[in-house]
């Protein structure tokens, strides 16, 4: 009688002694992404490595026709660890099999034939991280093997790092010549440390077909920041056409659609150059999975079967699950509860600066929202006290994440957050679809913040398309003079995207709306919605700044960086300092100051200004 215990242990022990130094499946946290503790999210690693016990591709000839196909990229950065992530492939497609969210056998039992002849010899990669300067010898490294399980992507944690230190790190088709760019990334610093002086650039929003990712580029270039940070929508799940057009030409509903998406974007050379050099710190907005989603649904599927039948034979469980699954596998991004499968909330401790307090406003445990069809019920229920953004769960996290940040004597609070908090009506109406449509939600984080005297923060915000600088004010419940900011207990700096449209139209009607606006509410500074961008926020123990940038036109790949506006946070004030951008912006409206358009633009390749205009925006994407 056979023992397979015993031969399940032989197995392993030959599976050791045939795979090159090191090398090791579970060296890429891919394979437990985003959680191997749920049989629908999980993969059956000991099943891989008996799949491809007798072929593994490394050397020189067996590594023919093999690529880095993507770049390299680094996030989630901690003081002694950071985020790799790369692709090696043989080819940028990705691989066409659903296998890994498909079946009915637990864990995904891929004994089948189909699936061993997918891919019986995974690809080994080594990687190094070394110090930025100099030809100093690795300070972190290790080998992992991939396979089309995960579309041949790799993402591994570099240990053992230096806090708030630059490092160099590169990737390379085990025993072959075939390396990857050189990449560059940063630690955080320690949680006690004091730190001078953090610089991130903020983006969101990012619709390829729409424009060129020129803003990337542009903070990529001008190497300003330590971080970058994206608030969502880093992919659109559309079927835009165009000189861009999406792939695949359709909307996205199976894994394969969601991995060959993510794939496209990453060929853009302002993604790829911002990637190479920054560690990115990213939250997912809608378009990662779905326009307008929420618990269970979003505005293209809805849980029915009439949905189910006439929008892709997919359910919103299932089409979540493929979406989940290829963010995770694209993204350097950490899994921070395995066993809490859409968590990508989470909390960074920088010092005793700041801290970055992550949120999903989105996809979590998020209450219905605004569905096109369902305005005027969103509109009835919108002050319901049952209404959450993010779950209870969440939600008592973010407000003991407040408390803690402010007991543990951080100067700053920074909350990484999808969509725009602020009180914002347009003409007399609201949006359903941001903090607007959860007034309880909202009414509850200022309680907390009001009740519990929490200082200096800061929200962030991206979703809009526009850009929009407010104080944060409980209106209604505390005193508040617009005029001079008193009343306030933070400030909010929401972002325009990076190439999706925002105030489609002509500079001067985009001013002329913007006035309406800022004029319309109360807490409301500044509002522009003409230009694509980004900001860059300087955050100092005594004040934080936002500059905001815009590119004169996502319709062609340019270099171009115009200065927008700049605006000044003293710590301990809780509102914008006064006068507000100190008077005068470039674009759009500010309150009580000047708008005075002057063109001059920085060509971030040649480091020259020039008066520059553009007659296009966005790239016609009907095409």
């Amino acid at each position: 009688m056979v023992n397979l215990a015993n031969l399940g242990l032989a197995t392993e022990l030959l599976l050791l002694l045939t795979t090159p130094a090191g090398a090791r499946f579970d060296g890429n946290l891919n394979y437990k992404s985003p959680s191997r503790r749920h049989p629908g999210l999980g993969i059956d690693v000991r099943r891989v490595r008996r799949r491809s016990l007798v072929k593994r591709r490394g050397g020189d000839g067996a590594a023919a026709g093999l690529a880095f196909t993507h770049g390299v990229a680094s996030g989630d950065p901690y003081p002694d660890s950071v985020v790799l992530w790369t692709r090696a492939a043989p080819s940028l497609a990705s691989d066409a099999s659903n296998a890994t969210v498909e079946g009915p056998v637990p864990l995904y039992n891929h004994d089948t034939q189909p699936y061993i002849n997918a891919d019986p010899a995974p690809i080994c990669v080594q990687w190094a991280v070394y110090p930025s300067e100099g030809n100093g010898s690795a300070v972190s490294s290790g080998e992992a093997y991939t396979t089309s399980d995960i579309d041949y992507t790799i993402k591994v944690e570099a240990n053992h790092l230096q806090p708030f230190t630059t490092y160099n790190y590169q990737f390379a088709i085990c025993g072959s010549n075939i390396t990857s760019p050189v990449g560059r990334t940063k630690t955080a610093p320690l949680e006690n440390a004091d730190v001078a002086e953090l610089k991130f650039a903020v983006f969101s929003c990012s619709n390829y077909p729409n424009g060129y990712f020129n803003v990337y580029g542009n903070a990529a270039r001008k190497d300003e920041q330590d971080y970058f940070i994206h608030l969502g929508d880093y992919i659109y799940e559309g079927s835009a056409k165009g000189e861009r057009a999406h792939e695949p030409s359709k909307y996205l509903f199976s894994l394969y659609d969601y991995r060959t998406r993510h794939g496209q974007y990453r060929t853009d050379p302002d993604l790829q150059l911002a990637s190479q050099n920054f560690a990115w710190i990213t939250t997912w907005d809608d378009h990662e999975v779905s326009d307008n989603g929420y618990r269970d649904g979003s505005s293209a599927l809805n849980n029915t079967e009439q949905s189910f039948l006439n929008d892709g034979r997919v359910s919103v469980d299932q089409r979540k699950m493929n979406a989940v699954r290829a963010y995770f596998e694209w993204m350097p991004i950490r899994q921070i509860d395995l066993d809490d499968n859409l968590r990508v909330w989470r909390s960074f401790q920088m010092g005793n600066l700041l801290d970055l307090i992550v949120l999903d406003t989105r996809n979590y445990d998020r209450s219905i929202t605004s569905l096109t069809w369902n305005n005027d019920y969103i509109d009835l229920i919108r002050n319901d006290a049952s209404r959450s953004l993010m779950g209870s769960h969440q939600e008592n996290w973010f407000y003991g994440q407040l408390t803690k940040s402010a007991s543990r004597g951080a100067t700053w609070r920074i909350i990484g957050n999808q969509i725009i908090f602020s009180y914002i009506s347009q003409s007399g109406k609201f949006n359903g679809d941001d903090w607007n449509g959860y007034v309880a939600n909202r009414n509850r984080t200022l309680k907390h913040l009001y009740d519990n005297k929490i200082s200096n923060t800061i929200f962030l915000a991206g979703d809009s398309h526009q850009n929009w600088v407010s104080d944060l004010v409980w209106l209604g419940e505390k005193t508040y003079d617009a005029e001079t900011g008193d009343g306030a207990i933070g400030v909010e700096f929401a972002g325009t995207a990076v190439s999706s449209t925002g105030y489609n139209g002509l500079i001067v009607p985009a001013r002329a709306s913007a006035e309406k606006l800022v004029t319309e509410n109360t807490e409301l500074q500044w509002q522009d919605g003409y230009y694509r961008g980004y900001y860059l926020l300087t955050v100092t123990p005594d004040k934080l700044e936002a500059r905001y940038y815009g590119s004169p036109s996502v319709a062609s790949r340019n270099s171009w960086d115009l200065p927008l506006a700049n605006f000044t946070v003293v710590a301990g004030e809780n509102k914008i300092a006064r006068p507000v951008a100190g008077g005068s912006v470039e674009a759009g409206y500010l309150r009580g100051g000047k708008t005075n358009p002057t063109n001059v633009t920085l060509n971030t390749d040649t480091w020259g200004w020039d008066i520059v205009g553009y007659d296009q925006m966005y790239i016609n994407t009907n095409a």
